[in-house]
Formats: C-alpha cells, sequence, structure tokens
C-alpha cells in the first residue's frame, strides 16, 4: 500500500507490567522483643539498621531484666523490603524500642497502612505500649509471639485474654530468626487489612 511504514509493528504487544503497590508496614514492641532479627530474617535486601552498643550509662534506663545477653539496641529504626506475590511489596520499619526513643514512633506511623507488634511472653509489659499505641491512632496490627528459642508456652487464646485484645486482633506464634515464620505473620496482617476494608461500609450515595 502506498505510503506505508513496512518497520511498523503489524501487531500491538504487550503493555508495561504495572507496578506493585507498595504498602508500609511498622514492626513494634518493646524493647530486646526481636524487632531487629524480624526484619533482618525476612528481607529480601539487605537491611538497614540504626544500632549502636550498650553501654554502662544506659544501665540506668534500660531494663534489661530477661535479656541480660543483649549487647546493643536500634536508636531510630530497621528498614527492610518483602515481596508478597507479583503485585505487593512491603517496606517494613522497625521502631526502636526503649522509652527514650519512643518519640519517633509518630513520625515513623505516618503512611503505615498496618503494624505487627512482637511480644515476649517472658516480659509482656514491655509491648503493651506498642499495643496501646496503634488501638488509639486505628491503625490494624496483629500480635506476633515471639518464641525465643523455639519455646512456645503459652496457648494463643490464653495469651490473647493476658493482653486484652478485642477479638478481631489476631495472635500468631512465630520464630523472629525464621524467614517463613515472620512472612506467614505478614500475611496473616495483610489479610487482616484486606478483611477490614471488604468490612467497611459503602459509602451513602
Amino acid at each position: 500500500m502506498a505510503g506505508s511504514d513496512s518497520t511498523a509493528p503489524t501487531a500491538l504487544g504487550p503493555g508495561p507490567a504495572a507496578a506493585p503497590d507498595a504498602v508500609k508496614i511498622l514492626i513494634a514492641g518493646g524493647f530486646g522483643v526481636g524487632k531487629t532479627t524480624m526484619v533482618g530474617s525476612v528481607s529480601e535486601i539487605a537491611p538497614l539498621r540504626t544500632e549502636e552498643p550498650l553501654t554502662v550509662a544506659g544501665l540506668e534506663v534500660d531494663d534489661l531484666r530477661g535479656i541480660e545477653e543483649k549487647r546493643s539496641t536500634t536508636v531510630a529504626l530497621d528498614f527492610g523490603r518483602i515481596t508478597i506475590g507479583d503485585d505487593l511489596v512491603l517496606y517494613l520499619f522497625g521502631t526502636p524500642g526503649q522509652q527514650r526513643f519512643w518519640f519517633m514512633w509518630n513520625d515513623l506511623a505516618i503512611g503505615a497502612l498496618g503494624a505487627v507488634v512482637l511480644i515476649d511472653v517472658r516480659r509482656p509489659e514491655s509491648s503493651f505500649a506498642a499495643i496501646d499505641f496503634f488501638e488509639r491512632r486505628g491503625i490494624p496490627f496483629v500480635v506476633a509471639v515471639n518464641g525465643f528459642h523455639g519455646l512456645h508456652p503459652y496457648p494463643t487464646e490464653e495469651i490473647k485474654e493476658s493482653l486484652a485484645l478485642p477479638a478481631h486482633v489476631p495472635v500468631l506464634l512465630c520464630d523472629a530468626r525464621e524467614r517463613d515464620s515472620c512472612r506467614d505473620v505478614l500475611i496473616a496482617l495483610i489479610d487482616r487489612l484486606i478483611e477490614d476494608v471488604t468490612l467497611q461500609p459503602s459509602p451513602a450515595h
């Protein structure tokens, strides 16, 4: 045909793949419950860490009961990333645990769609503040019980009752050192986020 472009394609190829959705998730909890370990275990990239050695000066303000072997602490945040399927990427932000760094939580929570609250059953009170933080801000969360040394002495229903958690907040057993275990916790959180969206009433017309 006169004037036709012989180099033009005869059929359209597939368009560019859509970029995956990015979701910001917080990994929170008390001092020494395993937040840095969890982010490092599950992240598909080398995690960003802001750890500093514990010092003698900090002994007066840091409660090391039950975690006497701890040698370092997060002073700002931990950061990691994990891809969940082809269309979802989670950006993980681990919060600092000591009370003197809690002022940073407000900034870290900006844009977060959900959270994992890690619990150490040896010191459950250390994570009460994290539960209260997310409840007050209406940020959906799940509770993950970190089994130190692979031990889980209490069933999830007993833990939920002791923490006075609402029925809709899942409690899961995990091992922060194991990638698959941490990934299962994150998937449970995503399931909760999807369920919350599904249950929201449709806007009135």
